[in-house]
């Protein structure tokens, strides 16, 4: 697969252009915002998402909705979860429904409760070739090409496999996997425990607090994800916990980073306003508490980050709530 098409011209669909136009391949970037595009093409960088990484000299800006799915082979799908929706349904007339759509996004759709490749499917049809391609992957590693590891998986293992060998490179080793359940769920809702990871950050807790968070978030994460169709295994995993591990570690993440500034004293609506890009672990923090209900899991991490983002909890309250619950087996 040598055409590629980006669409989405965030962080990761920069280091996903970064990557594949170093292997030669021909590659495309189209964004929602037109003139937004036009300002990453002058500077050849990434000026808002991913500064100080210049953008390859081969790398193709295409504006038109109508040229950028043109001769594409592979395409790579890295929009934001909730606003997935409106931008492949303006993009739908001119999807070939032959070419497989590689997801880098993570999270689930409010209301609908869909993961990222699923909403692919609602709009474009039910012939949609989809791959999730998740995993420990934060963009600026991965453009100072430090080494990495991510997961491309696919219900058709021959799919997934085009991917890892797209994807592979000296500094990012890519594995197959074919429970896409799982390894959506896990890339989504481990952003709702990176932001409790930020919270004791800011507040102080300790290593002894984040580590039990880590463990704990874990296991309920594990136990919706089970619930829901996906193999347990795979929460053990590079898109389960090595991707809990990074995002709740990282100075950089943003889910960690709003919830450390939540802890240090900042109101949600201040939080918000200081992070650059889209918190999605705040609007995947509604979706998981639905599903919660609907599967009848008990998610108290989940359940206390709900109550601070959206019901005006103290974060003091919601840790002496957590650390009072009945206690029980492991």
């Amino acid at each position: 697969m040598k055409n590629i098409s980006i669409i989405g011209d965030g962080a990761m669909g920069s280091v996903c252009s970064m990557l594949l136009c170093e292997k030669g391949l021909a590659v495309r970037m189209w964004g929602y915002d037109a003139k937004q595009l036009s300002q990453i093409k002058e500077k050849k960088e990434n000026f808002k998402f991913l500064p100080g990484y210049k953008l390859p000299g081969s790398l193709v800006f295409e504006p038109d909705d109508s040229e950028i799915l043109t001769n594409a082979e592979l395409i790579i799908s890295a929009v934001p979860c909730q606003f997935m929706r409106p931008v492949w349904q303006r993009l739908k007339k001119y999807v070939n429904p032959a070419v497989p759509i590689v997801s880098a996004t993570k999270g689930i759709e409010n209301d609908t409760l869909l993961r990222p490749c699923q909403v692919l499917i609602d709009v474009l049809g039910e012939k949609t070739k989809v791959i999730a391609l998740s995993g420990p992957t934060i963009a600026e590693e991965i453009a100072k090409k430090l080494p990495a590891t991510a997961t491309a998986a696919s219900k058709d293992e021959r799919l997934a496999g085009v991917v890892q060998e797209t994807f592979s490179a000296p500094y990012l080793r890519v594995y197959r996997n074919s429970d896409i359940v799982g390894v959506e769920l896990a890339g989504a809702m481990k952003n709702v425990i990176a932001i409790a990871a930020g919270i004791i950050d800011g507040t102080k807790l300790g290593d002894n607090a984040k580590a039990a968070l880590l463990c704990r978030g874990l296991a309920e994460i594990t136990r919706l994800g089970v619930a829901m169709g996906a193999k347990e295994q795979t929460f053990a995993g590079l898109s389960g916990l090595g991707d809990l591990v990074t995002t709740c570690i990282s100075p950089v993440g943003r889910n960690r980073s709003f919830g450390q500034r939540i802890g240090k004293g900042q109101t949600v609506k201040q939080a918000i306003e200081a992070t650059q890009s889209v918190v999605e672990g705040a609007a995947t923090c509604k979706s998981v508490m639905d599903l919660a209900k609907k599967y009848k899991i008990d998610m108290p991490i989940t359940e206390s980050v709900y109550q601070i983002l959206f019901e005006g909890k103290s974060v003091s309250a919601a840790i002496e709530d957590l650390m009072a619950r009945k206690l029980k087996a492991e």
